[in-house]
């Protein structure tokens, strides 16, 4: 499927992808020739992967996964998880706490992206990184996407770009 070629038909299509700003992303995209829908997409996918808000399902399944398979590669969160409930650890606290760290950690991976390494890597090791669009076959077909880390807040499906629910 082509990409729309209009700034009004792209702006439609952030729309209906839940955009925020859609006419911004797309004047954006069609004047300053920045591939933000690629951005979009990319962080949008990225956010999926983030335990959302209200949802504590993960916290049971965590804790019956590490009761069932304590060997298992991150069986310690399940157990992690099952002290802090019997502490009266709240489930809403630790939802908190996952999606305050998995999206520092989505911000931290989109900077490794947009800015590689630190110096600090190794003696003589210079390095970079980035994300680009590819064909069937894995060869880039666009321009580098760039730029990631600057919209990771705004993308919180939330709208609140992390910021706690309610200060008190």
């Amino acid at each position: 499927m082509p990409l729309p070629s209009t700034e009004r038909e792209l702006a439609e299509l952030f729309r209906q992808l839940g955009a925020p700003s859609p006419e911004a992303w797309a004047h954006s995209q069609v004047t300053e020739g920045i591939p933000q829908l690629m951005r979009f997409l990319f962080l949008k996918h990225a956010w999926s992967n983030v335990v959302s808000e209200g949802d504590n399902v993960w916290i049971d399944n965590a804790i019956r996964l590490a009761k069932a398979r304590p060997g298992l590669p991150y069986a310690g969160l399940g157990g992690a998880l099952a002290r802090c409930r019997a502490a009266g650890v709240s489930s809403e606290d630790l939802t908190e706490i996952a999606r305050c760290l998995q999206a520092e950690m989505l911000f931290a991976i989109t900077c490794l992206l947009d800015d590689g390494p630190p110096d600090e890597s190794g003696p003589g090791i210079n390095v970079s990184w980035g994300l680009f669009e590819t064909d069937e076959h894995g060869n880039p077909t666009g321009s580098h996407i760039g730029g990631l880390h600057e919209s990771v807040l705004e993308l919180d499906p939330t709208g609140r770009e992390m910021r706690p629910k309610s200060i008190g």
